[in-house]
């Protein structure tokens, strides 16, 4: 697929882009080329259409810059952002999606860690019937998760986890939500929930990667105890090492935020995150922020997502009734 042909699919049926409306697209200087794709993909859906190339900067970024702030305050009905995905630009991340989308009117395409391949033979490859199917699925697992109350998950690996979704809702990033305005992901492919702060027990071990560290070389064990991890074990000393300090950036960031199911049959398990984390019939758990999704209210400014791969996942409802969604990485519903 042409990498403009991507930008306007996912322009016109993820964030509903019509013709005359305003974008902004925030982009790094490495990242040019997909901004001018999404440039290309915007104009061809006739928006009024603004490309800002960041330069690259000697460290990493812990805060906007001034002129950026300045172009912020123009508010344009869309903004995408294309960034780079390392992990130490995760809260610089987290302040540009606040100040985007403080007054809940933008809409917002977040895409830490895009690559052009994604837009031409991967995740983000999607023909407007595609987009459509993979909404229809989501719209089928949400109506099957509703009145859940507790959610299981094992693995082939060991993992063997608890969690409470009591009172909060399960959504999905395939299609905009007029009446929440919630930013999304670009490429999308979720179904996600944010699980009560505290309910997370257990083990998990990931054994296919992790947000901002990609592919894992050997497993990373966590155990959870009343939502917080509590231990981390791995023969992999360097993915350790960069676990914990992410965990340690304040009190809490290692408290579960996310738990969230992959449904783009597009995905592939490549190295980078953001489209390994939408395989069909994975599942990620992630600890840190998420006072950006319903009920959500882990205010940490680091959020780190860990794939698991061959998944069951057995709900209980209100009424007590137990469903398998996932039975090792095959969907039952």
């Amino acid at each position: 697929m042409e990498a403009w042909e991507a930008t306007k699919n996912a322009l016109e049926n993820v964030l509903e882009a019509s013709s005359g409306e305003r974008i902004l697209i925030v982009c790094d200087e490495e990242k040019t080329d997909i901004g001018e794709a999404f440039e290309n993909g915007a104009l061809s859906l006739r928006l009024n259409t603004r490309l800002i190339i960041l330069e690259k900067p000697n460290e990493p970024r812990t805060e906007i810059p001034e002129k950026l702030q300045e172009i912020l305050t123009q508010k344009p009905d869309i903004y995408i952002n294309l960034l780079r995905g390392n992990p130490e630009e995760t809260p610089f991340r987290i302040k540009l999606i606040k100040m985007e989308t403080h007054d809940r009117r933008a809409r917002l395409g977040h895409c830490p860690g895009v690559t052009y391949n994604m837009l031409t033979e991967g995740v983000l490859a999607l023909t407007p019937q595609e987009h459509k199917g993979m909404q229809g699925h989501a719209e089928l697992l949400m109506r099957a998760l509703e009145g859940t109350e507790t959610v299981e998950i094992h693995n082939p690996k060991g993992t063997n986890l608890t969690l409470s979704t009591r009172n909060r809702k399960f959504f999905t990033d395939t299609k905009l939500d007029r009446k929440s305005m919630k930013w999304m992901n670009l490429p999308t492919g979720e179904v996600i929930v944010a699980p009560v702060e505290d309910s997370l027990n257990g083990r998990l071990v990931c054994d296919m990667a992790i947000g901002g560290i990609g592919k894992v070389r050997k497993p990373v064990e966590v155990l959870v105890k009343n939502g917080r991890a509590e231990d981390l074990f791995s023969r992999d000393n360097d993915h350790l090492r960069r676990v914990k300090e992410t965990f340690a950036t304040d009190a809490w960031s290692d408290v579960v935020g996310e738990f969230a199911f992959g449904i783009n049959p597009k995905a592939r398990f490549v190295n980078d995150f953001l489209e390994a984390e939408k395989i069909l019939g994975t599942v990620h758990v992630a600890f840190g922020a998420n006072t950006d999704m319903p009920g959500g209210k882990n205010p940490s400014k680091n959020h780190m997502d860990l794939l698991i791969s061959n998944p069951t996942v057995k709900v209980t409802k209100e009424d007590r009734e137990t469903v398998t969604i996932l039975k090792e990485g095959h969907f039952q519903v």
